[in-house]
């Protein structure tokens, strides 16, 4: 299976708008992405999301670049900012033979499927340099084999390759 993680794009402040949305900017980040997976031709089983108004439209967008069926997005609590992990990936594993996941999710949680996929149980916690639009691919073979590090691509470079 291969984990696709994306930080939704940049959002509007809470002042402006109480359900933060995507701005223009974020917009951008997320529409350039998504023509990146395009360009890759992936393909999801799942695209996953949080309740979160920024997630739903991130995930929205990749799923129209890749014709994934918008109505079939899972929007689960487990994508949440503060979420456990370990219930996001329960969840996503629990839907049986699946060959491609993609979550739309927020930071710190994102760093925290990456590390539960990539290392052992318990302390240390990897941290990578996510931004808002950024993807990170992690293929796992097994649910008790640590998974790879396939790639991951930072907004500069998702801006360098469209």
């Amino acid at each position: 299976m291969r984990i696709y993680l994306m930080q939704h794009g940049t959002c509007l402040p809470k002042e402006l708008a109480p359900e933060q949305p995507l701005s223009p900017v974020g917009r951008e980040q997320i529409e350039k992405t998504a023509a990146i997976m395009k360009n890759l031709g992936l393909e999801f089983d799942i695209i996953a999301c949080s309740p979160k108004l920024r997630s739903r439209q991130s995930a929205r967008i990749a799923a129209h670049a890749t014709s994934y069926p918008e109505k079939n997005i899972l929007v689960t609590d487990a994508a949440k900012p503060m979420a456990d992990p370990q219930k996001l990936i329960q969840q996503i594993r629990g839907y049986g033979s699946t060959d491609s996941v993609l979550i739309a999710g927020h930071l710190p949680s994102l760093n925290g499927v990456a590390s539960s996929l990539l290392l052992e149980p318990g302390p240390p916690t990897l941290h990578f340099h996510m931004e808002n639009g950024g993807l990170t691919c992690i293929s796992t073979e097994s649910e008790h084999r640590r998974g790879t590090l396939e790639w991951h691509l930072t907004p500069k470079f998702i801006g360098l390759m469209n």
